[in-house]
């Protein structure tokens, strides 16, 4: 079965659909390459799917561990380059709730950065990760 549905919708948009779900979002090509930038981007979606997947697996894990993660939060900057035109680098700063212990902060923290999709992106990315954990 497919995962999704993408229809161009002109003016350099699009919209998602979730075959699964019905959720849908729409994508907006930046100010920067010619379009609105009234929506995510393509590119903003893959560096923010970055982000959503490290603290998916990271609350998987924690509910194995028998920690809470809830409220945490993800702040994702996106750089771009030019010829190709591509992502370049993802910093994501990740805010995370205190009394967990060291050693289970660092099995999250190497949770985090293998997931699938930080496992899919090109090496030539780079990528800087900071784990907050709250005093």
């Amino acid at each position: 079965m497919s995962t999704s549905k993408v229809t161009y919708l002109g003016n350099l948009r699009t919209e998602c659909v979730h075959l699964k779900s019905g959720n849908t979002y729409i994508t907006d090509a930046p100010t920067d390459n010619n379009g609105r930038g009234e929506a995510f981007s393509p590119t903003d979606t893959v560096a923010t799917g970055l982000a959503n997947c490290m603290l998916t697996v990271m609350g998987i894990k924690a509910r194995d561990l028998k920690v809470i993660l809830d409220g945490s939060s993800a702040l994702v900057t996106k750089t771009m380059a030019s010829e190709p035109r591509r992502i370049s680098k993802i910093e994501i700063v990740l805010q995370l709730p205190s009394g967990l212990s060291h050693n289970h902060q660092k099995i999250l923290e190497n949770t985090g950065n293998n997931c699938p999709v930080f496992q899919s992106l090109h090496p030539d990315i780079e990528m800087v990760i900071d784990y907050r954990w709250e005093q």
